[in-house]
């Protein structure tokens, strides 16, 4: 059996009764490591587990998924993913490999940042398609998930911006002399998501084009969500460039067009405040 079992959003302890179960029968259990990271390392998760993980970065899981696979048919094998093991369509590959190699497979569900974003108050009902937003580089800065945005403001949808991580990168100078040398894993910052979204903002108007947010639109950025320390900050997109939100992870909210007076009351509570000692109502934004 392949066990895809989802540890949450925290810490060790997280994990389902179900998920620990499972975990501590298996034969193996590998630590799926590039889509998202607890707030824990993965000795802590031994340790709580009681068994060794596996890491299985990018490479591994979608170049040799045969590896994870093997003897799965006569021993259980267990596929740990931060959040729900299905918040990556990798995962989704896994199990049709297992499939086609008749491999019996049981997926063990949990929190995911899909549906922890609700702690900020918005109602999850009201979210559109989610986006992701990448690191820019000198040569490549898309703009493509823009008219997601903007389609989800057209109908009144908020849209969940998943953030950037960079773990395991290789520089385009290693890449093409293969060398296995890797960069210091990065984590990009609500603060540089809001900027990045500032910039293309002035270039749909250099353009002549009408964005579909500007630099007032009520957004929230949230911090470490399901972590003790989890931090929300509700205000506008030009605020969100200087919100000091702390360590990763992070993930950005721009709100939809019509916001419900309780989803309101609900953001007032995390509101950037004007000041050291002052908060500042954002009805009406």
């Amino acid at each position: 059996m392949l066990y895809l079992i989802g540890l949450g959003l925290g810490d060790a302890k997280d994990i389902t009764v179900k998920g620990l179960e499972a975990v501590r029968r298996c034969s193996r259990v590998y630590l799926e490591a590039y889509t998202s990271v607890l707030t824990v390392g993965k000795e802590a998760l031994e340790e709580f587990y009681g068994r060794k993980l596996i890491l299985a970065d990018r490479e591994e899981v979608e170049q040799e998924a045969d590896n994870i696979l093997k003897d799965a048919d006569i021993s259980d094998v267990a596929f740990l993913v931060v959040g729900d093991p299905f918040g990556a369509t990798t995962h989704s590959d896994l199990v049709l490999r297992a499939t086609k190699l008749g491999i019996p497979y049981r997926v063990i569900h949990n929190a995911s940042i899909m549906n922890a974003v609700g702690c900020c108050g918005l109602q999850l009902y009201k979210f559109g398609e989610t986006v992701s937003i990448v690191f820019w580089t000198d040569t490549w800065r898309p703009e493509s998930f823009f008219d997601k945005v903007k389609k989800n403001r057209q109908n009144g949808m908020h849209t969940l911006c998943l953030l950037d991580i960079k773990v395991k990168e290789q520089s385009l100078e290693n890449l093409i002399k293969g060398r296995k040398i890797y960069e210091p894993p990065r984590y990009m910052s609500v603060n540089q998501a809001a900027q990045q979204l500032l910039e293309i903002i002035q270039n749909q108007r250099i353009r002549g084009e009408e964005p579909a947010i500007t630099e007032e639109t009520l957004c929230v950025g949230l911090a470490r969500v399901g972590a003790d320390d989890q931090k929300i900050a509700a205000g506008t997109l030009q605020q969100m460039c200087t919100v000091d939100l702390g360590e990763p992870l992070h993930s950005l909210i721009i709100t939809g067009g019509s916001i419900h007076p309780m989803e309101m009351e609900m953001l007032n509570l995390f509101s950037i405040p004007e000041n050291s000692s002052e908060s500042q109502s954002i009805d009406g934004l």
